[in-house]
């Protein structure tokens, strides 16, 4: 499930996130981050614990 995927200019953004069509589990989701030529590159793989 993609929840963002634009090219967004530098700040803080906010995502609801609706899980009421997944099961109870651990989730794992991805952030990439592509800094353009000069800034750095970043990704993060996180877990999440989906409880219902």
């Amino acid at each position: 499930m993609n929840l963002v995927n634009t090219v967004q200019t530098a700040g803080f953004y906010s995502v609801n996130f609706n899980g009421a069509n997944l099961a109870s589990g651990m989730y794992f989701y991805r952030i990439d981050v592509n800094g353009g030529e000069e800034a750095k590159n970043y990704r993060a793989t996180k877990r999440m614990v989906l409880i219902k």
